[in-house]
Parts: structure tokens; sequence; C-alpha cells
């Protein structure tokens, strides 16, 4: 239904219908339809997860980095309906929105985590706390897929290419692969 519909003009009745049960058994499971739409981003957050284990993984930092920005279109790609009914819960429903902030913030340890590593083994200069950094530099992803959802102005790779120069500079200070 998110495919052909906005989740506002989606209505209780027509998500029971369409699934098979009453309003009342919708009601047992889901506080509302935000709550429901919610339910459905598991997969989409495990394919999120996927694509940080790729930052965490072998290769150049740009190939690491560019590879995790990549990954995250890609999931954006297979679920872009859900995503943008997300972001329509999350403005309008508090829940949503507190669940929203903690699923991106169960990102920001493994990435604060690698820029540690990286500095620890010096590859990577000092610079700000690794913990903040790492919350800025997820807040971009969001903005930059906030963008993709509104149909933004940018084409896609020059996207990602903006978006991993940010990254690189922010964390090793430069944008080349050494």
């Amino acid at each position: 239904m998110l495919q052909e519909s906005s989740l506002d003009s989606i209505n209780i009745a027509d998500i029971a219908r369409q699934a098979g049960v009453t309003r009342s058994a919708f009601y047992f499971y889901f506080e509302n339809k935000a709550a429901a739409v919610a339910a459905l981003t598991q997969e989409m957050y495990a394919e999120a997860f996927a694509a940080t284990d790729v930052l965490l993984g072998t290769g150049t930092p740009a190939e690491r980095i560019e590879g995790t920005i990549r990954g995250l279109f890609a999931a954006w790609d297979r679920h872009e309906s859900l995503y943008r009914a997300m972001l329509e819960a999350r403005a309008t429903n508090p829940v949503v929105r507190e669940m929203w902030e903690a699923d991106r913030h169960s990102f920001v340890e493994p990435v604060a985590g690698m820029i540690r590593a990286e500095r620890d083994g010096g590859r990577a200069p000092d610079g700000p706390d690794a913990t903040v950094l790492a919350a800025v530099l997820l807040e971009l992803n969001d903005r930059m897929l906030e963008r993709l959802a509104a149909d933004g102005p940018h084409p896609r790779d020059d996207l990602v290419a903006a978006v991993v120069a940010v990254w690189l500079r922010s964390i090793y200070g430069r944008t080349d692969e050494k």
C-alpha cells in the first residue's frame, strides 16, 4: 500500500482489509499506523547494519566508506516506500521519533569505535571526540537519505562522492586513499 499511497492517505480499515484482519486485531498489535510502519523497519535497519559492517571491514578508508554509503543507498532503493513512510511517521509520532533516534544511535558506537581504532593505529589524526564525530557523520547520512526521499536536485553519484569526501576529511583529514 505504501508503494501506491502516502502513509497519511492510508486508513486503518484499508490496512486491516489488506492484511485480512479486523480493525480491532490491528489495534491489538499496533497503537496506530505509524507504529505499524515502525514495525516494518527491522529489515531496513538490518541492511543498514550490514552496510556499516563494510565500514568496519578491510580495504582502504575510501573503499570502506564508499562501500558503506553505497550500501545505505542500496538499502534505501529496496525500501524506498517504507523509508518515505517512516519519515512521515517520524514527523508526526513521538513514539516513532524515539524509535528512529534509538535505532540511529545504535550505529554511533560501532562508528566511533572505528574512528578510535584508526586514530590509535596512526591512520587518522586526533580530532573531535570520536562519539560526537560519529553522531554528526551519521546525521549527515540521515540527511542525505532524506534528500533522496525528497527527490533532491543532486545526482546520486554526486551525493555519494560528497558524503564520502566529508567522511574522509572528517576522520582522516584528507580524501586520498593512503
